[in-house]
């Protein structure tokens, strides 16, 4: 089976600017993908017109491969820590 993986589009939380643009400048300076498009949103969530809480929202667009001729075949292997367990080594993706 010839299966590509050609982009992603991450979003991740972070707690201050210059942790967003740290996540944007290694993003940036990884050499497994090209990073096509970025943005970093500040964010505030309001209650009552009181600021409880704010954050930056930054998305990352990744690009693997060309869509019209892949020439990179990409295996991704994301890790959490308890929220979605990891696949065991039993599980076979290749089939």
């Amino acid at each position: 089976m010839n299966v590509f993986l050609i982009t992603t589009c991450e979003t991740y939380r972070a707690e201050s600017e210059a942790d967003a643009k740290k996540i944007i400048d290694d993003a940036k300076n990884n050499n497994l993908f090209v990073l096509a498009k970025y943005t970093n949103e500040y964010k505030e969530r309001k209650l009552k017109g009181e600021v409880v809480d704010s954050y930056y929202k930054v998305t990352l667009t990744k690009k693997f491969t060309e869509e019209k001729n892949p020439s990179d075949v990409v295996a991704v292997n994301y890790k959490s820590e308890g929220y979605f367990p990891a696949p065991s080594e039993e599980d076979d993706y290749d089939e």
